[in-house]
């Protein structure tokens, strides 16, 4: 079979190349599309994925974001309108369900954020089956008119942590923190402050602080800003301790035994909560928290392997999926 995967930012990178590489194991042609993004392009050719870029993330504005999407849209019908996929998978590229969904194309969608809601009414409702971690209770997705969920006991972040080899070393003065800027750009981040700057230079008298930015690499006072990419998963397993006020890095961090501390803004993440009652090293905190929490986990690491193998792989749902979509 022929299978569309769409990935429009980093993590989506990671996830379509774990389920790239399986389904052209079993048998099946996988294409990879991405968008030209601070962390797509990069992360893909350090992976060794060969994708086609089509469009562009244009963050700045509505009408920017409105205008960059419909024209992706039409450049990504052009590419597939004279020999479409027999299936299409995302992390609910907004694209590729518009696109799948007016040509009858079936289309399995993963989903972990439930407080993208702008996102989730533009593709939940297009989806044929949405594979989701157990944590996420299905009244969540029903609200938006899915038609099938299939969960799995795990978190998406297992699909690659678990075949995670590190193949670069980095060299920075321990103790190191990483701390990943905030989504500023997303429509789920309007009107809410980024605190991710704020907490880099307060732990900086800690330790040594890596400031992974999202859109510029301009030098900040006492942090340490890559100019260039950087490989965050492997950052992450050699990091004392990894600050987010998401999720993704904090997930990655915390199933590679990392303690990982999450300053959420944007409400309850299930999947995090799924995490630390699993054992995982990952604290969801308060703000005034962070500092006293950093304090007690520098210097810890924490064996996560038995707990990592107990966990499901959401590829092994996706391809049982394809196969039978294809059936």
């Amino acid at each position: 079979m022929k299978v569309w995967y769409d990935a429009c930012t980093g993590k989506h990178v990671r996830y379509g190349v774990a389920i790239a590489r399986r389904l052209r194991a079993d048998g099946h042609k996988v294409i990879v599309t991405t968008r030209s993004h601070p962390d797509t392009v990069k992360l893909a050719e350090y992976l060794g994925e060969k994708v086609q870029v089509v469009g562009k993330y244009s963050p700045s504005t509505k009408t920017s974001k409105l205008k960059e999407s419909l024209r992706r849209q039409s450049l990504l019908f052009k590419l597939f309108e004279e020999n479409p996929p027999t299936i299409a998978v995302s992390h609910q590229s907004v694209e590729l369900c518009r696109l799948a969904f007016g040509l009858g194309i079936p289309i399995i969608a993963t989903h972990d954020s439930p407080h993208a809601e702008a996102v989730n009414r533009l593709t939940l409702p297009l989806t044929d089956v949405v594979v989701v971690s157990k944590a996420i209770p299905p009244e969540v997705l029903l609200k938006y008119g899915v038609r099938k969920i299939q969960s799995f006991d795990g978190v998406d972040e297992v699909s690659w942590i678990k075949s995670f080899h590190e193949t670069v070393c980095f060299d920075y003065p321990r103790p190191m923190i990483v701390v990943r800027q905030m989504e500023t750009k997303a429509v789920y981040a309007e009107g809410k402050q980024d605190l991710t700057e704020i907490i880099a230079k307060k732990l900086s008298g800690l330790g040594t602080v890596v400031f992974l930015t999202r859109y510029e690499r301009k030098k900040r006072k006492n942090l340490i800003v890559p100019k260039g990419f950087v490989d965050s998963v492997s950052l992450a397993a050699q990091a004392d301790l990894v600050v987010s006020v998401g999720g993704t890095i904090a997930r990655e961090a915390a199933l590679l035994g990392t303690p990982s501390i999450v300053v959420f803004p944007f409400g309850y993440s299930y999947v995090n909560d799924y995490l630390s009652k699993k054992g995982f090293p990952l604290y969801t905190v308060k703000v005034e928290e962070v500092l006293d929490y950093a304090k007690r986990l520098l210097g810890r690491k924490f064996d996560v392997k038995p707990l990592l193998k107990e966990l499901e792989d959401p590829v092994d749902v996706i391809a049982k999926l394809v196969e039978e979509f294809g059936g």
